[in-house]
C-alpha cells in the first residue's frame, strides 16, 4: 500500500510539472507574438510617418514652384523636398556676405512669395518645425589661406555670414503678410554655414558657381511623436 501511495503521488507531482512547463511555453509563445505584432506596427507607423512627410514636402514644393513661375522669380526648387537654391551671383559680390543692391531687390521679390505660400496657410504652418537658410561656398583656396584647415574655416565663416544676411533680412524687411506670422520666424528660422562640405557636381566635377550658394529648406514635424506628447 504504501508503494502504491508512492506511486501515486509521484504521477500527481510529475503532472503538475507538466502543467507548469505547458503554461511556461505558453507565455513564451505569447510573448513572441506580441513582439512581432508590436514590430509590425512600429514599421508600419515609421512607413506612414514617411510618407505623410513626404507627402507634405510634395504639396510645399508644387505651391512654391507655382507661386514662384508666377511672379517670374527665379530659384532652383527641389520638387520632391522644396529645397530651394539660390546662386550667390543674385545675392552677393565676390568673397563678400553683405547684400549687394541686386540681392536686396532679388530678396524683396522672393521672400513675400516665399512666406507668404508656407506660413499663410495655417495648417502648413502648423506643422512645421524649422525652416534652415544654409550658406555654401565653392572648395576654391580662400585669398591668404595657408592650408586647408584654414581654407575650410574662413569659408565656413563666410557661409554662415551670407546665411545670416538673408536671416536678417527676412526678418528686419517689411511686406504684405508678414504680420500675420511675424512671431513664428523668431521660432522657425534659423542660420547654418556649411563652408564648401557639399558641393555641387555635375558629370563628377564640381560647377563652382552652383557650389557658392544659400538654400532654404524646410523641416516637418514627427506627428508619430508628437502624438505620443499627447496621449501622455
Amino acid at each position: 500500500m504504501k508503494y502504491i501511495k508512492y506511486s501515486l503521488h509521484k504521477n500527481s507531482t510529475s503532472s503538475d510539472d507538466n502543467v507548469f512547463w505547458v503554461t511556461m511555453s505558453d507565455l513564451l509563445l505569447g510573448l513572441v507574438v506580441i513582439f512581432i505584432i508590436l514590430f509590425v506596427f512600429a514599421i508600419t507607423g515609421f512607413t506612414t510617418n514617411k510618407v505623410n512627410e513626404q507627402k507634405n514636402q510634395f504639396e510645399v514644393s508644387e505651391k512654391l514652384l507655382e507661386e514662384l513661375k508666377k511672379n517670374n522669380i527665379n530659384a532652383d526648387v527641389d520638387k520632391f523636398s522644396g529645397r530651394i537654391k539660390i546662386s550667390d551671383l543674385e545675392l552677393f559680390q565676390l568673397n563678400s556676405y553683405e547684400l549687394s543692391p541686386k540681392g536686396k531687390a532679388y530678396l524683396a521679390k522672393f521672400v513675400p512669395v516665399y512666406f507668404n505660400t508656407i506660413l499663410k496657410d495655417k495648417k502648413i504652418r502648423d506643422n512645421i518645425s524649422q525652416i534652415i537658410i544654409e550658406g555654401h561656398t565653392d572648395s576654391h583656396t580662400f585669398a591668404g589661406a595657408k592650408s586647408d584647415e584654414e581654407r575650410y574655416f574662413r569659408n565656413m565663416d563666410l557661409s554662415l555670414k551670407r546665411a545670416s544676411a538673408v536671416a536678417e533680412y527676412i526678418v528686419y524687411s517689411d511686406y504684405n503678410g508678414k504680420k500675420n506670422y511675424e512671431k513664428d520666424l523668431f521660432k522657425l528660422l534659423s542660420v547654418q554655414g556649411k563652408s564648401s562640405s557639399e558641393p555641387v557636381l555635375v558629370n563628377g566635377k564640381e560647377d563652382f558657381s552652383k557650389s557658392r550658394r544659400v538654400e532654404l529648406k524646410i523641416m516637418f514635424k514627427d506627428k508619430s511623436i508628437l502624438d505620443s506628447i499627447k496621449k501622455h
